[in-house]
């Protein structure tokens, strides 16, 4: 720092290659040896946000938490996003350190600013987490786990209105493994999960502050990697959560957050830092980062555990799949076909009209319409909607007027006709539908376009793409697969992935994972290419999550934040999954984008935008 100028590299590599007791030693030498404050000159020499990430480093962690929850309160308004990230994941041992500090720092009591701050539940809760008496003994009765899953469902679900206050008792006290088995019980006992009970009993910053509490309780490292994603992703970067979670995570759990990160976001945490960040305050965030797992190639004996877990809880999770269509009540197919007539009859077309009948009957009532349309009025309700209705508008209700069947088989035509082919529209289809449902597509693109799909499929693809292999291969196959040369192992990768079924597949990559200390999803994307690889990866996707992620993530592809919208792809999902698991879907899109799917689609969509918000709404 001396001279002119300051050498920020040298500053950058001394200050992250240190630990952060090795600073506070360099403060006291500096100070010692020159007279002068460390961070006092760093804040001279250094600017921005490369300024605040150094001096930040070279805090105590306590002081430092200190600090961050300070700046959350002091001034107009308050980040209760800070308060929620620091106060719901911090141990027993590291809250006493913070209330220590901040009474050292700004001869405040941090419990009193707080309260003066925050309101209501949400403070109170607040509040019991500052106590830092969250119980530590591993030792765990039965019959107390029993009585608090109990209690917490006579305090929410089974009740009119929520008694707050046994949820803050219990969720504020009790132990992490105790309550790691509370949650487990409270599903048996309410047949949802503990974040569904707390998403539909709670509201605002109480409900993410518990929500919060209940995602460390299951894993802090996966809250820090879910916090984290959301500090990047989109338009704009929130630098100060992205700093803060850094510096406080650097030396206790990061190797762990980085595994998360990429086991549920497909990409490493390095590779969204390089992405996202520029400069010297880039480089700070890779060395604090400490590698790219992409790179890597195989697990950290640390993070090959944490798959090991995740998949086993693949295997073990039963979703219930909900759609967010129904069939209509009194239903009366003439009475909807004498309306849709009136709706195009004449001069101009009712689109409400046709929106509100069609987007609010189930497939089954579409079918029966069609059919009392022709007996009725012996006309083809499908060509008469074709010539009223334009555009997506027109592909969408069109859509949603065939069954499923000839629905998929119109897809698959579209997306191999002409020049070129649309290949994630092929493999979005095939990988996710049943036997049954690709049975059904078969016969139905057979009988609308006299020929076989099969036959088309092959004429239109080529290589590996087109080869599905049927073999009786054991799980030392694909570990014997890494070995191989990149044909043979696709091969052998193939006649797996396409032949078993999920739950067994599930117990396959999860016994890959011990026998090779790899992550199958690195190893497709680091040795395959091209649509082969696409479609390797989109059958591990749907294996490693709930299958409303799965699609959530499809949707993110149909949807990207400010890109623009490919309006075929978010037709074909939004009419192919409503009656499927559209409801899982947009639980899943909330959470990832802290948007609803419903907010996206009318942003994103403009004609469209009329009618899927009405289905994409409906339960």
């Amino acid at each position: 720092m001396k001279g002119f100028g300051s050498n920020k590299e040298a500053i950058l590599d001394l200050i992250t290659s240190r630990s952060n007791a090795q600073r506070q030693e360099i403060r006291s030498a500096y100070k010692s040896l020159y007279g002068k404050d460390l961070i006092d000159d760093l804040k001279y020499e250094l600017t921005g946000k490369f300024e605040r990430l150094i001096v930040s480093l070279m805090r105590p962690p306590a002081y430092h938490d200190a600090k961050e929850i300070k700046d959350a309160i002091k001034g107009t308004g308050t980040n209760e996003k800070c308060l929620i990230e620091v106060l719901a994941s911090r141990t027993n041992q590291q809250i006493h350190g913070l209330v220590e500090a901040y009474k050292d720092a700004y001869g405040r009591d941090i419990e009193g600013d707080v309260i003066g701050d925050t309101s209501g539940h949400f403070k109170k809760m607040l509040i019991v987490l500052l106590q830092g008496t969250r119980e530590e003994d591993d030792v765990v009765s039965e019959d107390l786990v029993v009585e608090d899953a109990q209690e917490l469902y006579a305090a929410g679900e089974e009740r009119w209105g929520t008694d707050e206050a046994k949820f803050i008792m219990i969720l504020g006290n009790r132990s992490v493994t105790h309550l790691q088995l509370v949650f487990d019980e409270y599903e048996k006992i309410a047949e949802k999960s503990i974040e569904e009970s707390i998403k539909s009993e709670l509201s605002g910053d109480f409900e993410r502050l518990m929500l919060a509490v209940v995602q460390c309780i299951r894993s802090v490292p996966m809250f820090f990697a879910k916090c984290l994603y959301k500090s990047m992703k989109g338009l704009g970067t929130d630098d100060n959560r992205l700093i803060r979670i850094m510096i406080s995570r650097s030396e206790i759990d990061m190797l762990d957050i980085r595994e998360c990160f990429r086991l549920r976001y497909e990409k490493s945490l390095h590779s969204m830092i390089q992405d996202d960040t520029s400069g010297e305050y880039k480089r700070t965030l890779l060395n604090l980062c400490g590698g790219d797992d992409d790179l890597a190639g195989e697990f950290f004996p640390e993070a090959a555990q944490i798959a090991y877990k995740m998949w086993e809880i693949s295997a073990m999770t039963k979703i219930t799949l909900r759609g967010t269509i129904f069939p209509a009540a009194n239903f009366d197919p003439a009475s909807d076909s004498q309306a849709l007539r009136k709706a195009m009859k004449g001069f101009g077309t009712d689109e409400d009209a046709i929106i509100n009948i069609v987007a609010q009957r189930s497939n089954a009532q579409r079918q029966e319409i069609r059919q009392a349309f022709k007996s009725l009025l012996g006309r083809n309700l499908m060509a008469d909607l074709k010539s009223e209705l334009s555009k997506n508008l027109c592909r969408l209700i069109l859509g949603l007027m065939m069954t499923p069947a000839e629905f998929d088989a119109k897809m698959m035509k579209k997306a191999m006709e002409g020049a070129g082919t649309d290949e994630h529209a092929l493999i979005e289809i095939l990988v996710t539908r049943s036997n049954q449902q690709i049975h059904e597509m078969n016969a139905a693109y057979e009988e609308v376009y006299k020929k076989s799909l099969e036959d088309d499929i092959k004429s239109d693809t080529s290589g590996h793409f087109l080869r599905i292999l049927v073999s009786l291969v054991q799980v030392q196959a694909l570990a014997d697969a890494c070995n191989d040369d990149s044909s043979e192992m696709e091969m052998k990768f193939m006649s797996i992935l396409c032949t078993r079924s999920f739950p067994h597949l599930r117990r396959v990559f999860q016994e890959f994972v011990r026998c090779t200390n790899k992550d199958v999803e690195l190893i497709i994307k680091k040795e395959m290419s091209g649509d082969v690889k696409n479609a390797m990866f989109a059958i591990a996707l749907l294996l490693c999550r709930p299958f409303g992620n799965g699609g959530n993530v499809l949707m993110n592809r149909a949807v990207p934040q400010g890109l623009g919208t490919d309006d075929r792809a978010l037709i074909r999902i939004m009419v192919s999954r409503s009656e499927c698991d559209l409801f899982n879907i947009r639980k899943e899109f909330k959470e990832s984008h802290e948007a609803s799917l419903h907010e996206f689609i009318q942003v994103e969509a403009f004609v469209v935008s009329l009618v899927l918000p009405v289905f994409c709404h409906l339960q």
